[in-house]
């Protein structure tokens, strides 16, 4: 069963890493505007198919109405800064970046969640921001735009997957899921004027792939939370590492430099350490990091733990 999870996990994310390859192709001749607009479109028929068999009673009104704007909101600023830092920076120094959210969940959680870090857990966020630091490497090497974007990413999912922990037990999914959806199709089609280029059929085959893959990594993902425990599961999204690596190499002559893979790699051990001291119990009360199970910045991204939720139930 475990070796089943493991499984399912690594597809998830290489399916996730391929995603973002066709973000990154798109990205150099559009507007990330454009790319999640058209994106998002695309996933709705998805997302509608999946809302179909929500059979809770109630309606699309939030009950905590400021927090979804918040996390909604969050969301569209993560995705949109996610797709420009995969557009103009290299696959594995964005990734590098954006392996950063679960130390920022740890921070996040102490004023959302009255979480408590304790000595080691804060060493290992101190460390792992230091392997930011090292990505970076300020001084020695430009920062641009693209850098800026993708710690703007790893921030604002790590905020969007702090408050679902906060709210997610009062909402219903069918708002955790098409809010922030709806509010990305809203800023975006209302930005989108200013930076429409037309798209050939080719291109927007392309973006329909974008959300398929979106899609498929999801349920690839929840398949992975049945078989295995979080703390085997969540490990798993390093290895978007090995896949930027590769497709870096292959499809956009990108190479690794030190910097990227030292940074890179202490922020991956500080995850790791995080997750496994979560895993542990008794460190937390609220496992953040554990129960945030979504993969952050993709223009669909469902939420998985109110599936696991109901498929356990229907399995009792």
């Amino acid at each position: 069963m475990i070796f089943k999870g493991i499984l399912f996990a690594l597809a998830a994310f290489g399916l996730y890493a391929t995603h973002d390859v066709v973000v990154k192709t798109l990205g150099g001749n559009y507007s990330p505007i454009q790319i999640v607009f058209f994106s998002t479109l695309m996933s709705f028929p998805l997302v509608t198919f999946m809302l179909m068999n929500d059979r809770t009673q109630g309606n699309l009104l939030p009950v905590r109405p400021v927090w979804t704007l918040l996390r909604s909101a969050s969301a569209t600023i993560a995705v949109s800064s996610a797709f420009y830092a995969f557009s103009v920076l290299p696959l594995a120094q964005t990734y590098a970046i954006l392996f950063a959210m679960p130390l920022l969940i740890t921070l996040l959680a102490i004023p959302i969640l009255g979480e408590r870090v304790g000595l080691h857990r804060g060493a290992a966020v101190a460390l792992g921001l230091i392997g930011v630091i090292v990505v970076l490497r300020p001084g020695s090497a430009e920062l641009s735009l693209g850098h800026l974007a993708a710690l703007m990413a790893a921030v604002f999912s790590a905020l969007a997957g702090v408050i679902v922990r906060k709210i997610g037990q009062e909402e219903r999914m069918v708002v955790l899921m098409l809010y922030p959806m709806a509010l990305n199709f809203l800023v975006m089609g209302l930005l989108l004027p200013f930076v429409y280029h037309p798209m050939p059929l080719l291109d927007l085959g392309g973006l329909a792939l974008v959300s398929v893959f979106g899609f498929a990594a999801g349920l690839c993902l929840i398949a992975a939370y049945r078989y295995a425990e979080a703390a085997i599961v969540a490990p798993m999204q390093y290895s978007q590492m090995l896949w930027a690596t590769g497709y870096g190499a292959l499809l956009f002559d990108e190479s690794v430099d030190s910097a990227t893979l030292t940074g890179a790699g202490i922020i991956i051990l500080s995850g790791l350490y995080i997750v496994f001291r979560e895993a542990r119990g008794g460190q937390s009360r609220t496992t953040p990091v554990l129960r945030t199970r979504s993969r952050a910045a993709t223009s669909m991204s469902f939420r998985i733990s109110p599936m696991l939720r109901r498929l356990r139930v229907r399995g009792e």
